[in-house]
């Protein structure tokens, strides 16, 4: 039945689809734009809160961090605990000072040290009050924030007030809240008590207790210029007791809400905030941002969000997406003419050109080569279908190459065997002549040649190394008609199966022999040791080649360990595998911890230390034979 709605037309099509396809991305731009963006602005508001909640939460948390610590320097300090220890049993100073002259010099430096103390305190200000007495109240260190507001009975003021014997009996600091100013008649004054007893400093005798009032400045300070829309809350916990602020001030009130459920997700900027849904005391559901304070435990910051401001921002954004709606609507429009009058002929000419192609026409098709976008299209056809043919026999050249290489890497392999069978051949003709020289060199040269031919990527234990130094030795030795000679120490019979890079000693001794031995003109020696060492929690492989040649200077050893191979010449096996090369694929496979070491005295020795990791040849993969 639908079917008749469709045109059959091309050109209808193309308006119907454009006109299908604009109004579903319509749809889902509508749902899914309200969708983010009422998410974006909750989370928006959400965050905006927890920032502005962060700010005035760290600073209530940095100015509490210094009162405590004042609070906790005048139960140490060495000249408050000297006047309490003096004045523990004494009555009241004006008698004391009769009997005892020193007293008021050191109630007077005591005090000074204490007042010096209160004004080094960064949040000294909302500290309105700060009093040391002794145990029987008669004598105390008083500091009042109003010259007017010390007062000679202030200990024992403060010792009949219903908080004091709660706070001084708690093992910790205690938080109950704010409470009244017992030192104003007015009442309005609100300060949080902090009351912890002294101790002497050499027992848990208790000589007297330490009194710091916070001022609700410390809140309403930071609060003053706090952005709160008219419809939000802000309530202030301290221990089990909320206050809600305003303009004036803070008051104590009852729990707000009821049933706090974190809402889902994370939108939260810090791990310690919480975001709740909660149900007011009027039944309306709400948004809660919680801000604990840094270090207070059982303090926190909560803000109500606005569902006003929510309100206005949902408004805007909702005009925002009927204007993006309105021009989808009118760009599908325009498109469909453009689809039908500019692109569809041009795409009938390409697909046409396309199933020429196919059919086997690689002609150049010159008519579809249009001075616009599709134009280029055409082109690249045009020139995909005279490349064609050049693409089918490169091909069959790059075919008949690989197998050209094929037979090459076949012969490479054939030619290491004949050279082995004609080198045994001169060997048995050396034996049966007498000419074991002759015949221990040859066998020696063809061990060699046949591990060259297996490259040095291999790792092989080190017995197979020394093996293939030894043959690489007594080739020099005849060379040098026995005037050098060299010696094997191997700490433990373990270290021989541990792994090795193939043809990591023989640059090294042939490095010994040529530059080191042969200069000096002398008879020469070579020592190689290996030894197992602990590398902090590893085991590595430690292995010294030592001659006594004409030794090195600091320049030269850093041009032998940093060389750069001579790739002209790769026909030289032995002069490609250089001391470098050895020392980087060290590094390479192992790390920058391992790889080679050189000390040396010019005319003297020469060392060369490898470390590489303490492997057995169980541990990895069997060596190649």
């Amino acid at each position: 039945m639908w079917k008749k709605f469709i045109p059959k037309t091309i050109r209808g099509k193309i308006m119907v689809l454009t006109a299908a396809i604009t109004l579903l991305i319509t749809v889902l731009t509508t749902t899914v734009c309200f969708s983010v963006f009422q998410s974006f602005l909750r989370k928006n508001q959400i965050q905006s809160a927890e920032f502005s909640l962060s700010v005035v939460s760290n600073n209530i948390g940095a100015d509490m961090k210094d009162i405590i610590y004042f609070s906790k320097w005048c139960c140490s300090n060495s000249a408050v605990l000297d006047y309490l220890e003096a004045f523990k049993d004494k009555p009241k100073l004006a008698t004391a000072a009769r009997d005892f002259d020193n007293l008021r010099p050191m109630a007077l430096s005591s005090h000074s040290r204490l007042k010096e103390e209160y004004y080094n305190t960064r949040a000294y200000e909302y500290m309105s009050r700060v009093i040391v007495s002794s145990s029987n109240e008669s004598n105390f260190l008083q500091i009042a924030a109003l010259a007017n507001a010390s007062s000679s009975y202030a200990a024992r003021i403060i010792k009949n007030q219903p908080f004091f014997d709660k706070l001084y009996s708690s093992d910790d600091f205690l938080w109950i809240g704010l409470v009244k100013d017992p030192f104003t008649n007015t009442g309005m004054d609100q300060f949080i008590p902090i009351v912890r007893p002294v101790s002497n400093e050499f027992n848990s005798e208790v000589i007297g207790w330490a009194y710091v009032e916070i001022s609700s400045r410390i809140f309403t300070d930071y609060l003053a210029s706090y952005p709160l829309p008219e419809d939000s809350i802000l309530y202030i916990t301290i221990g089990d007791k909320i206050y809600g602020f305003n303009s004036d001030g803070l008051k104590e009130m009852e729990m707000p809400y009821t049933n706090p459920e974190k809402l889902a997700g994370n939108d939260s900027l810090s791990k310690g905030t919480r975001v709740l849904s909660v149900t007011m005391n009027d039944g309306k559901k709400r948004t809660l941002v919680e801000r604990p304070i840094e270090g207070m435990a059982g303090w926190s910051l909560s803000q109500v969000l606005s569902e006003q401001q929510l309100g206005q921002q949902k408004n805007l954004y909702t005009l925002l997406i009927l204007a993006t709606c309105l021009a989808i609507v009118s760009l599908g429009i325009l498109l469909a003419f453009l689809l039908n009058k500019i692109i569809m002929d041009p795409i009938h000419r390409l697909s046409s050109k396309i199933h020429d192609i196919s059919t086997g026409d690689f002609s150049r098709d010159s008519a579809i080569e249009w001075n616009h976008e599709l134009g280029e299209v055409g082109k690249g056809i045009n020139n995909m279908s005279e490349n064609i043919n050049t693409l089918m026999e490169k091909r069959v050249t790059d075919e008949k190459q690989r197998k050209d290489l094929e037979y090459q890497i076949l012969q490479s392999q054939i030619n290491p065997h004949f050279l082995y069978n004609t080198l045994n051949s001169i060997k048995w003709m050396a034996t049966i002549q007498n000419a074991d020289g002759i015949a221990d060199m040859t066998t020696a040269l063809a061990r060699l040649l046949k591990n060259v031919s297996k490259g040095t990527t291999s790792m092989i234990p080190l017995r197979e190394e020394l093996d293939l130094v030894k043959d690489y030795f007594l080739i020099q030795k005849y060379r040098y008609g026995g005037s050098v000679t060299i010696e094997y120490f191997i700490e433990t019979e373990d270290l021989y199966n541990c792994q090795i890079h193939r043809f990591t000693l023989q640059p090294i001794i042939e490095n010994a022999l040529f530059h080191g031995i042969e200069p000096a003109k002398t008879a020469g020696k070579i020592t190689v040791s290996a030894r197992s060492i602990n590398l902090g929690l590893k085991k590595a492989l430690k292995i010294d080649i030592t001659d006594n040649g004409i030794g090195m200077s600091k320049y030269t050893i850093d041009k032998v360990l940093h060389e750069k191979t001579d790739s002209q010449n790769k026909t030289e096996f032995f002069r490609q595998v250089g001391i470098s090369n050895v020392n980087r694929r060290i590094q390479y496979d192992f790390g920058p911890e391992y790889g080679i070491t050189i000390d040396s005295c010019p005319g003297s020795f020469t060392t060369m230390t490898i470390l590489i990791p303490y492997a057995l040849n169980s541990e990895n993969q069997p060596a190649e034979r």
